[in-house]
């Protein structure tokens, strides 16, 4: 895949707050087109937030937003952009009165898709992931790992250039696990970008070239993984961001030996 841009995703000094909470702060982030990115942090270390601004659902105080090679400061600029990303959000934001099959479909024609390929892809995503052709199960009815896979089926039907994936291998087994991330592979192969996070971060280490790693709303860490020089990412991320060894980590009723 030929592009004219060198990084897929790039902001500048991108920030966010919520009140008195500055949730992301001059974020520099540099995302190479064609990379596996893991975006790594603890819980509420500005992750979500920044994939939010990232696909558009939050607005940044300030700051810049380049994706695949636009400026999206542009309305009508950044309307073209997001018709070449795929998203899978933290929250989902699923019609949960659908079938499976009937919100693919109705993705596929937000995106405009013809009806042969619609159709081509809804079959091939569903078998794929395994997530069945019942006509009559609602997505309320799914478990979590499937409503997972079911959101990263619909990011993946209109072919883009992009994906963004907020913690997309929560709560899915280990064979569906497995099976995203080998499509994954293979859309990076081709020549497209993944941007995601997870707490996983055996996954991230096993699947991701790049790493980025926020805490407290401020970028810590960003480079290649094999920049580590073979230390643990876990090593690494807990190195950064603050360990718990000087935490108390022990529950007093659990300490004393049994007679």
């Amino acid at each position: 895949m030929s592009t004219d841009y060198q990084y897929a995703i790039e902001t500048a000094s991108l920030s966010k707050t919520f009140g008195d909470l500055d949730a992301v702060e001059d974020l520099d982030l540099r995302v190479a087109h064609g990379t596996m990115y893991g975006f790594l942090g603890r819980n509420g270390a500005g992750k979500s937030t920044t994939i939010k601004m990232l696909t558009g659902i939050l607005k940044p105080n300030s700051g810049n937003i380049v994706l695949l090679g636009t400026d999206v400061a542009n309305d009508g600029a950044a309307l073209k952009v997001r018709r070449r990303i795929g998203v899978v959000p933290e929250d989902l934001a699923l019609f949960d009165t659908l079938t499976g099959p009937e919100y693919l479909t109705f993705v596929a024609r937000i995106y405009r898709l013809d009806d042969k390929t619609l159709a081509d892809r809804v079959d091939e995503v569903l078998s794929v992931l395994d997530i069945g052709s019942n006509d009559k199960q609602l997505v309320l009815e799914y478990s979590h790992g499937m409503r997972k896979k079911l959101a990263l089926a619909a990011a993946l039907l209109p072919d883009p250039d992009l994906l963004f994936l907020d913690e997309p291998f929560e709560g899915v087994d280990a064979v569906g696990s497995r099976v995203m991330r080998d499509i994954l592979d293979r859309f990076v192969e081709r020549g497209s970008t993944v941007f995601l996070t997870s707490h996983v971060l055996d996954i991230v280490e096993g699947i991701c070239s790049h790493v980025g790693i926020i805490d407290a709303g401020k970028l810590v860490f960003q480079d290649r993984m094999d920049a580590l020089n073979e230390r643990r990412l876990e090593d690494v991320f807990l190195e950064l961001v603050g360990s718990t060894d000087e935490m108390r980590s022990e529950l007093s009723w659990l300490t004393d030996r049994r007679s």
